[in-house]
C-alpha cells in the first residue's frame, strides 16, 4: 500500500479507542491547499464496541462522505488497555479490507503531544491502570525523544524532572506529576491531522504499521491448567 497521499484531494478517516475516549474524525486535505477538518466526533465512554461504529456513521455523515469516498485510515495503536484497544485495530482493519484502502497507525500519546503544539520540552503520560502510566518524553509537539515507556510515575519525575505533564496520567496522580499541563486525552481530530501531516511528507517520521502498542501483557489471562485432586 501507497505510504504517501495522491495528488489529489482526499479524505482521511481517524480514531482512537486506547483510552477512555472514543474518537473519530475525518479529515480532508489536498496538496498546496492544507487540511480541513470536516466532522469529529469525541466520547468519553469505556464501550468502545458500542459506540465506535455509530460514531463513524455519523461523523461520515456530517462530512458530507460515504465509506467509499474515502482514502485513508489512521488509527490510534496506544498504548493502551488491551480490550479498548483491540476495538479500534480490529475496526480499521476490517475496513480496510473491505473498501481496499491503507491503514495507518498512530501512537496515542503522540496525537496528544501533537495538539499541545508546544515547541519546548515535556511529558505526556496516560492511564495504563494498576497505578501506572504510560508516558514519553518529547522535545516538541512534532518530536518525541525515545520510545514509550510503562512504570509508576514516580519513574516519570525521575525520568524527566520538571517538566510539564500532559495527559490523563497527570489528572490521575497530580501529587506526583503536578496539575495537568495539556488535553488528558487524545482527539482524533489531531491524530488526523499529525497522519496527514506525516503522510503528505511535511514533518516527523513514517507511521506506524497498524498493530497495537501494548507494552505488557493484557491484565485478563486464559486460565492454567487446572490441578488434579487427589482422592482423599
Amino acid at each position: 500500500m501507497n505510504s504517501r497521499l495522491p495528488s489529489l484531494s482526499v479524505l482521511v478517516l481517524a480514531f482512537d479507542t486506547a483510552t477512555t475516549a472514543v474518537t473519530v474524525a475525518l479529515q480532508e486535505w489536498a496538496p498546496g491547499e492544507g487540511s480541513r477538518l470536516r466532522a469529529a466526533a469525541h466520547t468519553v465512554d469505556r464501550r468502545h464496541a458500542e459506540l465506535l461504529a455509530p460514531s463513524i456513521a455519523e461523523v461520515l455523515a456530517r462530512g458530507g462522505a460515504v465509506r467509499t469516498d474515502i482514502s485513508a485510515i489512521a488509527v490510534g495503536v496506544g498504548p493502551g488497555p488491551y480490550t479498548g484497544l483491540r476495538v479500534g485495530l480490529a475496526t480499521a482493519h476490517a475496513l480496510g479490507t473491505a473498501l481496499r484502502l491503507p491503514v495507518h497507525g498512530v501512537c496515542t500519546l503522540d496525537a496528544i503531544a501533537w495538539a499541545s503544539g508546544r515547541d519546548t520540552p515535556f511529558v505526556v503520560a496516560t492511564d495504563a491502570r494498576r497505578k501506572e502510566v504510560y508516558w514519553a518524553r518529547y522535545d516538541s509537539a512534532r518530536s518525541r525523544a525515545g520510545d514509550v515507556a510503562v512504570g509508576p510515575p514516580d519513574e516519570v519525575v525521575a525520568a524527566a524532572p520538571g517538566l510539564p505533564v500532559l495527559g490523563e496520567g497527570a489528572a490521575l496522580y497530580p501529587e506526583v506529576l503536578g496539575a495537568a499541563a495539556g488535553p488528558p486525552l487524545p482527539t482524533a481530530a489531531a491524530l488526523a491531522e499529525l497522519a496527514v501531516t506525516r503522510l503528505s511528507g511535511a514533518a516527523g517520521p513514517p507511521l506506524l504499521a497498524p498493530k497495537p502498542l501494548y507494552l505488557r501483557r493484557p491484565d485478563a489471562r486464559a486460565p492454567g491448567v487446572r490441578k488434579k485432586v487427589s482422592p482423599a
